[in-house]
């Protein structure tokens, strides 16, 4: 499966979750729909970057990799202060739909990432002999 269209199935699987969110709360929706945004982008823009840098220069995925995660952890600590601090957004269906999104989404990130790291690129081998 190519990485876009790991990016579609993601994001339609986040809207069907924030449509079945929403119809059990519709009072939390905006904050449910707040609390998967960032995940969402956040796994599909790494999910991409990885992608494209492993069948580039596989050599260089580390580095890439480290990159990420720092601009993640910027990204994420700022999004998360603007949502709580400045738009008030209410505390529990945000993080409720923040941390179940970024704990799927990551999931199914991994399980893309160990089936592209598998698939017997000759450029890189990364099993253990």
């Amino acid at each position: 499966m190519k990485a876009m269209t790991q990016v579609w199935l993601m994001t339609v699987g986040s809207v069907v979750a924030w449509l079945v969110a929403s119809l059990s709360a519709p009072e939390a929706s905006v904050a449910l729909l707040l609390g998967m945004l960032a995940p969402l982008a956040v796994v599909t823009t790494s999910l991409l970057l990885i992608d494209r840098g492993y069948r580039r220069e596989p050599l260089r995925l580390t580095s890439l990799m480290i990159k990420a995660f720092m601009g993640k952890i910027v990204f994420v600590g700022t999004y998360v202060t603007l949502m709580m601090g400045v738009l008030s957004v209410p505390v529990v269906p945000f993080i409720t739909s923040f941390t179940a999104s970024f704990i799927v989404l990551y999931l199914v990130e991994a399980l893309y990432l160990r089936r592209l790291f598998t698939s017997g690129s000759p450029a890189l081998d990364l099993t253990m002999s």
